[in-house]
């Protein structure tokens, strides 16, 4: 079929400004020498490069069959930002393994331009970040996707980057860039004069998704659809064939000491039946004695190594003494990342819809339906949840000294508690899960107070 004689007009001011680029030996072979596009070209040239490299990617991927988007995500109409959330451009899952809060963005998920005012989408940006910026996180952007037709304007990209202050940059760990493109590098290099030296180590290029496997929880990041399939493109045209199946290695049989990744059962038949799981009981305890009024608790990480290493003890069944390590938000990150690695969340994968259902209830109401979910769940999960919610109704007590309130401990500690049997946390989910969350820390009393087994533990 030939192509429509616009496309063939537009391929050939292409070729002519490329051209004009080769002369000046900016580009060899479309090979980019990135540090000498930065000294020698002009934004206005690097700008008009990174168009043609867009342009040039959209050609080639309109030789492939192009393949249905993923739908929209579903949303609460009643949402401040329902216009821009449905397309689930922006999604939050929960946290990675060293506690860090995820932050997806997704390019296959921009709708045409026409079609979204990109005001509401860098509001909307930053309505969902204010919930988590005063905590560590981390950005993932997924670049696939992103058209000459859906894409924000450059001058989008510096009015966003200008209003997102220190408050946004500070306790953002990394932002990882997938399936970088030379669009992504030219661009990167016309923003180079605006970004700090410290901003720009945090980003990094993810060439494969493969590749975050090393570096996040990959079972619960939310990963589009169209950004899977272009994935496995890639990684088949890297080997010349068709991509082989993904082997996972058989598991390995726990030890007998076993803490992290291991249910609650195990642990408990290996520890003489100790009913508070050891990891939780020891930094509830140290955290009681010496971190209740440490600001910002559970909001910040810490040295990955340093996670590793005290897992490593755990696991081996080795005491571990946290005062060695000089910190106390190292015992605060164990909490987290124990209870993130159950293999079923200490709620049960039973209650996760019923906890999404709960914006249904009539807000005073809602107690008392928390109070009736908590109560149909095993016993023992029952008791080391009570446990672990009268610890944190001590630590929301002292709001006023860690900056903890009921609000903050649930934002932090609701995806830590429950998820879903399969897939990821959507952004939609998160609103009730920290309702049910909020509502178990500031009305422990009242949740708990009636069921009192003869086994149960308090802090």
């Amino acid at each position: 079929m030939r192509r429509p004689f616009r496309l063939v007009w537009r391929k050939f001011w292409i070729d002519c400004i490329l051209l004009k680029f080769l002369r000046l030996g900016f580009v060899s072979g479309l090979k980019l020498d990135l540090n000498f596009l930065a000294g020698m070209t002009s934004p206005s040239d690097l700008e008009q490069l990174a168009e043609i490299e867009l342009q040039k990617e959209e050609e080639e991927d309109e030789e492939e069959q192009r393949a249905v988007p993923d739908g929209p995500s579903r949303t609460d109409p009643s949402h401040p930002y329902y216009d821009v959330a449905r397309h689930g451009i922006i999604q939050v899952s929960g946290d990675d393994n060293y506690g860090r809060k995820l932050i997806v963005f997704s390019s296959c998920c921009l709708p045409p331009s026409h079609q979204l005012n990109h005001r509401r989408l860098l509001e909307y940006l930053k309505f969902t970040l204010d919930q988590y910026v005063e905590m560590d996180y981390i950005l993932v952007y997924f670049h696939y996707g992103l058209r000459s037709s859906n894409k924000p304007s450059l001058g989008w990209l510096r009015e966003a980057y200008g209003e997102f202050d220190r408050k946004y940059k500070k306790n953002l760990k990394t932002l990882y860039v997938v399936h970088p493109t030379n669009f992504i590098r030219i661009a990167w290099n016309i923003f180079k004069p605006l970004i700090s030296h410290k901003f720009g180590k945090k980003l990094k290029y993810v060439n494969y998704l493969a590749e975050l496997r090393e570096h996040l929880n990959y079972d619960q990041l939310f990963i589009p659809a169209d950004v899977l399939r272009h994935d496995e493109k890639l990684r088949a045209a890297q080997k010349g064939g068709p991509p082989p199946p993904v082997k996972t290695p058989p598991p390995r049989p726990p030890l007998p000491t076993q803490q992290f990744g291991v249910s609650l059962q195990y642990i408990r038949e290996k520890n003489r039946e100790a009913i508070i799981p050891p990891v939780i009981a020891q930094t509830v305890a140290y955290l009681k004695e010496k971190g209740l009024r440490t600001e910002g608790i559970f909001r910040r990480s810490v040295r990955v190594q340093t996670i590793k290493e005290v897992q490593k003890l755990y696991n081996q069944g080795k005491p571990v003494n946290f005062d060695l390590y000089h910190d106390v938000h190292v015992a605060a990150v164990i909490l987290k990342t124990f209870l993130r690695e159950l293999p079923e969340p200490l709620l049960t994968f039973r209650v996760y819809s019923q906890v999404l259902e709960l914006l249904g209830v009539e807000s005073s109401l809602r107690a008392t339906r928390c109070k009736q979910i908590v109560e149909s769940l095993p016993e023992h999960n029952f008791i080391v949840l009570k446990f672990l919610l009268c610890f944190l109704n001590m630590v929301s007590q002292e709001s006023l000294s860690n900056k903890m309130s009921a609000s903050n401990l649930a934002c932090v500690f609701g995806v830590n508690l429950v998820w879903p049997r399969h897939g990821s946390i959507s952004l939609s989910a998160l609103t009730p899960i920290n309702i049910f969350t909020e509502i178990l820390v500031e009305h422990f009393a009242a949740v708990f107070g009636s069921r009192c087994p003869p086994a149960q533990v308090t802090p």
